[in-house]
C-alpha cells in the first residue's frame, strides 16, 4: 500500500460553494448593482442550503453564526445512492 505525503495532497484543488438560496436578476439590475448591494433570496433562514465539491452535491447544511462570521453546520452527508 502507498501512503500519499501531504505535499501531494495539498496540491488537490477542491472548489467548495454553498447555495443558500435562489433567485432571477436581469443582468441589467446585477450591473447597476455597487458594494454592499443586497440581493433578496428564495430562501428562509431555517431552510437548509447544499453544499458542493467541484459541482457535485456532497452535503446539505444549515447556516450559523461563528462570532461575527456564517459558517455552515454539515446536518446530512449526500452519497452516491442519495443520488
Amino acid at each position: 500500500m502507498r501512503v500519499l505525503s501531504v505535499s501531494a495532497v495539498s496540491k488537490v484543488v477542491v472548489e467548495i460553494s454553498v447555495v443558500l438560496g435562489k433567485t432571477n436578476l436581469p443582468i441589467r439590475q446585477l450591473l447597476k448593482m455597487g458594494r454592499g448591494a443586497v440581493i433578496d433570496l428564495d430562501a428562509h433562514h431555517e431552510d437548509e442550503c447544499m453544499i458542493y465539491a467541484n459541482g457535485e452535491l456532497i452535503a446539505k447544511g444549515e447556516v450559523m453564526m461563528v462570532g461575527e462570521k456564517i459558517g455552515i453546520s454539515i446536518t446530512e452527508m449526500i452519497s452516491d445512492l442519495d443520488l
